[in-house]
């Protein structure tokens, strides 16, 4: 080859290889990737629990506070695994191509938390103004999660959600429920994600704040 033509092919080739996008995952999906995604997740057999730790992280329990679980981060392809895996009644890979095209691809990062004995779901209150006052008790709302703060970056570029929000969750018996945490939800389109890493920071009211690193081209 000219000498003349190696270095442009050169820079190409850099500019390429070091591209934002060739670092993220898989967006937008292949015709491939959409039938092996809706594949996957027709098997129920649990192959979808099994792909959902490799989008996850577990944290410790804090010392006191509430317990920040697991975050996850959902890709278009994880998305489509567990929605043919959630799908009830006859589903082919037709349509869930057809359905996936339809939409624009979006990202899912969830926020697990639990609740613990020194952020229960009941909380003591004084029944009065005096300071020997007996304390009394009260449920913790079900809206707590509404205190925690989520935030997303790509180094030191915040990426805002399209939507946030949150559900709580609890433990239901014969005698009743019991509130046992909550799960947040934020929702992006894929696009926002062009690096090869995705920082999420959780700062709850109560315990240290959260960081959790994504690497992404290890995520499909």
């Amino acid at each position: 080859m000219p000498t003349c033509l190696r270095l442009p092919l050169s820079l190409f080739l850099a500019a390429f290889l070091i591209s934002p996008a060739s670092f993220a995952f898989n967006s937008p999906l292949s015709e491939e990737a959409i039938r092996e995604a809706y594949f996957l997740g027709q098997r129920h057999d649990g192959s979808f629990a099994r792909l959902l730790d490799n989008y996850s992280k577990r944290l410790p329990p804090p010392k006191s506070g509430p317990h920040i679980y697991s975050i996850t981060f959902l890709t278009p392809f994880a998305k489509l695994v567990q929605f043919s895996d959630a799908y009830i009644g006859s589903y082919s890979a037709q349509q869930a191509s057809l359905d996936h095209r339809a939409q624009e691809e979006m990202v899912t990062i969830s926020v697990e938390i639990l609740l613990t004995p020194s952020y229960g779901a009941v909380l003591s209150v004084p029944t009065g103004s005096r300071s020997d006052s007996p304390q009394g008790y009260r449920l913790r709302s079900r809206d707590f999660w509404k205190d925690f703060q989520v935030q997303v970056f790509e180094g030191d570029e915040e990426r805002l959600p399209r939507r946030f929000t949150g559900e709580p969750n609890s433990f239901c018996s014969h005698t009743g429920c019991t509130l046992t945490g909550a799960t947040l939800y934020l929702e992006f389109p894929a696009s926002a994600f062009t690096s090869d890493s995705v920082t999420v920071q959780v700062v709850p009211p109560e315990a240290p704040e959260v960081w959790v690193d994504f690497g992404l081209p290890a995520l499909r």
